[in-house]
């Protein structure tokens, strides 16, 4: 095995331990691999995009498959003899000790635990849906939750928008940039004020509050939306606005801070206010869900986590 970088903690099992191996986990990684450090991935192999059959806007990958993206990241990963992944396992508490931290991994009938000097947290965020009758047999094939990543696909049809968050306005303005046929739909909750239904209404963009019955399609393909008043309007695919929380619950005793919606709140760096805590991608303070920006992330912070091992400021 490739020896510890200087200034990085040998006793300890591991220079850096990634909690999640998404994106962000798996580019910071493979910079932290190149940079000679001893690196522990964990990966419960849970992606939020797993219904996703395509992803979008990764330079040189895009349309690949999100699952396709990840093998490609650990085959290059195994070329790295101080790179670890292990997939399927969880994290089950994360606690800090002098100088590290430690962490009780495994599955539930086996854990271990193993020690590191700094922790990425790359976890990435937990999702929930409106709850809408028959809505995951849609999601991922003709229901999206990003505009960015897959309203190219669905422009100029006749879409739909789903969700019941206050943000629900803003986000159809959004999508109205690549239709200009959309009918947001708060499935009875009071999501859109008054004064935003007839801002929406002056730009094309309907509201329906009444709560939706059923969804109609055949094989992911999204056909038409059936209303509580017998309404059964025509559209062609379109988004919904999930609610989206942080997993954090393995953390024992440490309570890094966190904003008004529970994402992890860091520096421009990716440092949290817990001494060798760090964050990347969605689970960090929040910012445009894609692929690209995630990895993005990862490696950033990665330099950043080198050049704090060594106490060289950063400029990043």
């Amino acid at each position: 095995m490739t020896s510890p970088a200087p200034g990085m903690n040998e006793r300890a099992d591991y220079d850096v331990l990634i909690v999640g191996g998404g994106p962000a986990g798996l580019s910071a990684a493979l910079n932290l691999g190149r940079a000679l450090a001893r690196v522990l991935v964990i990966d419960a192999d849970r992606p939020r995009n797993a219904a996703t059959l395509r992803s979008h806007g990764f330079l040189t990958r895009d349309g690949i498959p999100p699952q396709e993206l990840r093998r490609l990241a650990r085959d290059e990963l195994a070329a790295y003899p101080n790179v670890e992944v292990r997939s399927r396992t969880r994290v089950a508490a994360l606690r800090s000790t002098t100088g590290g931290f430690a962490a009780d991994i495994g599955r539930r009938e086996a854990e271990t635990t193993v020690t590191a000097r700094a922790v990425l947290l790359a976890t990435g965020l937990r999702e929930t849906l409106p709850d809408v009758p028959n809505l995951r047999g849609y999601y991922g094939m003709s229901l999206f939750s990003c505009a960015a990543c897959d309203a190219w696909e669905l422009q100029g049809r006749h879409l739909a928008l789903i969700g019941e968050t206050p943000d629900i306005a803003d986000r159809a303005r959004l999508i109205g940039r690549w239709t200009e046929s959309l009918i947001v739909f708060t499935h009875g909750a009071d999501a859109v004020t008054a004064e935003e239904e007839v801002e929406l209404a002056a730009v094309g963009i309907a509201v329906r509050r009444d709560p939706i019955v059923e969804l109609v399609g055949e094989r992911g393909r999204l056909e038409a939306i059936r209303l509580a008043d017998g309404t059964e309007l025509t559209v062609d695919g379109g988004f919904v606005r999930p609610e989206w929380e942080s997993t954090l619950s393995f953390l024992d005793g440490i309570t890094p801070a966190l904003d008004d919606a529970g994402h992890l709140l860091t520096d421009r760096s990716g440092r949290t206010d817990v001494p060798g805590l760090y964050a990347a991608g969605d689970a960090a303070a929040p910012g445009p869900q894609q692929l690209i920006v995630a990895a993005g992330a990862g490696a950033r912070v990665a330099a950043v986590i080198v050049h704090d091992s060594v106490g060289v400021a950063t400029a990043h």
